[in-house]
């Protein structure tokens, strides 16, 4: 299976157990790998056979726009799930980063979770 990529996206979102955090909004670094089949879109040079990333990005943006979360991992099991249903996507390998969450972890914390067969 092939593999389709997002990786660096940025998007602000309310995402926080505590209280000051449930006043602001916050950046989530995500990376995402995507199974999906490219031969048929590659063969005919089709872009409705390809995943559009900017589809799915736009998608993302718009979910963690009305997210209101307390745990990463609650964000992103919901994403990985609405992307699947919406888009049919078999399998997602999800990394998302919470940076500043902890100051000494300079690359950021969070999770990284996979759902679904390749």
């Amino acid at each position: 299976m092939d593999r389709v990529f997002i990786e660096g996206l940025e998007v602000d979102t309310v995402i926080g157990a505590y209280d000051w955090e449930r006043e602001i909004r916050q950046c989530l670094r995500l990376d995402l790998s995507l199974a999906w089949g490219n031969r048929p879109a590659a063969a005919t040079d089709d872009l409705n056979l390809a995943l559009c990333y900017a589809t799915i990005t736009a998608r993302i943006q718009a979910f963690a726009e009305q997210a209101r979360f307390e745990l990463v991992e609650t964000f992103a099991e919901r994403l990985v799930a609405l992307l699947m249903a919406e888009f049919n996507i078999p399998w997602i390998r999800l990394k998302l980063t919470k940076p500043g969450a902890v100051p000494a972890a300079r690359g950021g914390v969070g999770v990284e979770i996979e759902r679904g067969c390749l």
